[in-house]
């Protein structure tokens, strides 16, 4: 039974950081792409970062490149989401989510998610 477990998420001001965690259980998830995805209320979820669990490859989307990063810990079957220079257009449920697609960025291509975890952006 294939687990994520986000933590990390939080109250923080317009230029801040916030690092996400997602602590993935179940299986080995070498074959596996890893993502982050959001969904603000009222809004679809949005693709956000993701990897192969190889390490080899990521992606972000444009609308937080330069901004946040994605990492993982192999060791501690940990993925992680750097989040800097944070805005309150930021703001959402954060989730994480696994697949075998490589390197997805359709939420609809992961087959496991986690519960997700609240950041919040304030002005």
């Amino acid at each position: 039974q294939v687990q994520l477990v986000e933590s990390g998420g939080g109250l923080v001001q317009a230029g801040g950081s916030l690092r996400l965690s997602c602590a993935a259980s179940g299986r080995t998830f070498s074959s596996y792409t890893m993502g982050w995805f959001r969904q603000a209320p009222g809004k679809e979820r949005e693709f956000v970062a993701t990897m192969r669990w190889s390490g080899d490859s990521t992606n972000v989307a444009d609308s937080v490149k330069g901004r946040f990063s994605i990492s993982r810990d192999s060791a501690k079957k940990t993925v992680y989401l750097q989040m800097n220079s944070l805005k309150p257009e930021d703001t959402a449920v954060y989730y994480c989510a696994t697949g075998l697609v490589s390197l997805a960025t359709r939420s609809a291509e992961y087959d496991y998610w986690g519960q997700g975890t609240q950041v919040t952006v304030s002005s």
